[in-house]
């Protein structure tokens, strides 16, 4: 609208004494956190598409942490919401996976050594995803063993119960059945147990007698249905742009990432579907 002038309105103008948009957000640190090492048009894209992934993860850890707070105290129910924003979260990931593609190999080996030994797969915010999920894989505290308060961080979840656990300590309640203990160990991998799957498949088969059971389950499936969507575009995104060059942390690239999609976070819940 020409000539408009916000006041006629009632929007305030003047922030000399008062908070603004800015000053909340702190938008000046945010905007002023990118610092290309290069003169490569692209390395700011590259910069940025990591750093709000940072942020989305650092958002995911904090909705994750209070869903597995709200199931512990029975309040599943508030728990759903936070679970199904933790999705929609992952499907925000996945989108910029889509604007990472525009940068084509030629465009990413004017500045790839300008990364040193720099990886994603050192990110201690998504190794605190995948602990809190339930792929507990602790040689992985090896990389962070240089950074004693992320290192930290990492052992104070290693000390807690996963997503999962809590899940099936419902199912067991439930039911009326207990697991195998070693279902509940801390610091490995969740395996595929036949019980568990046994337990499920009561649910699935009659969903309107086990509702609350039934919808987390299906909360599960949903959230790590995005995440596996995630680690897919995350796959092609790198064979896309390096091959199947090692990546700057020394992985293997491309195989080392195929490997991790073969990772089930919540496996009973897959496994039990084609015996209905």
């Amino acid at each position: 609208m020409s000539g408009y002038d916000p006041t006629s309105d009632g929007a305030k103008t003047a922030f000399a004494g008062d908070m603004s948009y800015g000053d909340y957000l702190a938008i000046d640190s945010l905007l002023e956190a990118q610092h290309p090492l290069s003169d490569a048009h692209d390395e700011m894209l590259f910069i940025i598409q990591h750093q709000t992934s940072e942020l989305w993860m650092k958002l995911a850890l904090h909705e994750l942490g209070t869903a597995r707070d709200l199931l512990q105290q029975g309040r599943q129910e508030q728990a759903f919401k936070l679970l199904t924003r933790v999705a929609r979260i992952f499907e925000q990931l996945n989108g910029a996976w889509d604007v990472l593609r525009t940068m084509t190999p030629s465009d990413y080996t004017t500045f790839r050594e300008s990364l040193g030994a720099s990886s994603g797969f050192q990110s201690h915010q998504y190794r605190l995803i995948e602990y809190l999920l339930g792929n507990r894989n602790t040689a992985m505290m090896k990389v962070h063993e240089h950074r004693p308060d992320l290192h930290a961080l990492l052992e104070e979840e290693l000390e807690k119960p996963t997503l999962y656990h809590v899940a099936l300590r419902l199912l067991e309640t439930h039911l009326g059945r207990s697991f195998d203990p070693d279902i509940f160990r801390l610091r490995e991998p969740h395996k595929a147990d036949e019980a568990v799957i046994e337990a499920w498949t009561i649910i699935y088969r009659a969903p309107d007698k086990h509702w609350t059971l039934y919808q987390l389950a299906e909360k599960l499936v949903d959230l790590e249905d995005y995440f596996r969507r995630w680690r897919f575009n995350h796959v092609t995104t790198v064979e896309r742009v390096i091959g199947l060059k090692r990546g700057t942390g020394g992985t293997s690239g491309v195989s080392y990432l195929r490997r991790m999609l073969e990772v089930e976070l919540f496996p009973e819940l897959w496994h039990m579907r084609g015996g209905l």
